[in-house]
């Protein structure tokens, strides 16, 4: 806990949020999310059971709540409308809990923001209690805006939500780090390992991902991968990186007290 992810106050030991669709079962969802280390799992209101559908196995029976700190989303939303009703009626089927994941698409086939609708929904959810994480365009001027309206965290995508491409625009993720004072974590188009350590070399605060774990070969590997990986950029990051230098090339040993070469 020594460097905490903080968000809207609150300290969790690990940087890694991971989602908990996609898997064959709960027992699957369990394991994988054990392995990633997450304190913060992500569910979709609208596709996975927690107490709405009481004849149905429930989510927090496979991850119960006094160990994992739930953040209910609005996958499948597409109107600020829907998005705040969905947030609402999470709020009932989890006692009152406040922190939430806000995402309203654009479209079914690229699963890209809609940023007014988004903007539209922060501000009504901030304005009624909820502490709100929230995925959207890496775009700063649009984080800027949400953090002004209060989210708690903005979560730009790296990527398109399930392509597994990576970061495709990493000089966008640092500006909006550079831009907003509240936590930034990448949310959509993680691959691989690698994917995630450069989030984090980058800047980022963490790392939120669902299928470049649940889609892997071995998900419980991939889950303990992800682990390792957020955790080493996260050590890159403040450790400091060498610069780069272009034809500027140095030898890596000492060059005083060498060996001088033989005379013929």
């Amino acid at each position: 806990m020594k460097d905490a992810l903080v968000v809207a106050g609150k300290s969790y030991g690990s940087r890694l949020l991971v989602g908990t669709g996609k898997y064959r079962d709960f027992a699957e969802t369990r394991a994988a999310v054990d392995a990633s280390g997450a304190a913060i799992v992500t569910v979709a209101i609208r596709r996975t059971n927690i107490g709405q559908n009481r004849n149905e196995p429930s989510m927090l029976d496979a991850l119960p709540p006094s160990k994992y700190t739930y953040l209910p989303n609005t996958a499948g939303c597409y109107t600020a409308a829907d998005a705040v009703r969905t947030l609402r009626l999470a709020r009932e089927l989890l006692d009152g809990h406040d922190l939430v994941k806000l995402e309203v698409l654009g479209d079914p086939q690229t699963l890209y923001p809609n940023m007014p609708e988004t903007l539209q929904a922060a501000q009504t959810l901030v304005k009624d209690g909820f502490k709100v994480m929230v995925y959207c365009s890496d775009d700063p001027i649009q984080a800027q805006m949400l953090e002004a309206i209060g989210c708690v965290a903005v979560m730009p995508l790296a990527s398109l939500i399930g392509s597994g491409m990576g970061i495709l625009n990493p000089w966008n993720l640092q500006l909006v780090i550079e831009k907003v004072k509240v936590p930034v974590l990448v949310d959509a188009g993680v691959g691989t390992a690698s994917d995630a350590a450069i989030a984090m070399e980058l800047g980022c605060d963490g790392v939120l991902m669902n299928t470049a774990i649940a889609a892997a070969r071995d998900p419980v590997r991939m889950a303990a991968a992800m682990k390792k990986a957020v955790e080493a950029g996260r050590e890159a990051f403040l450790a400091g990186r060498m610069p780069k230098k272009l034809y500027a090339a140095t030898p890596s040993s000492p060059t005083e007290g060498k060996i001088a070469p033989k005379a013929a």
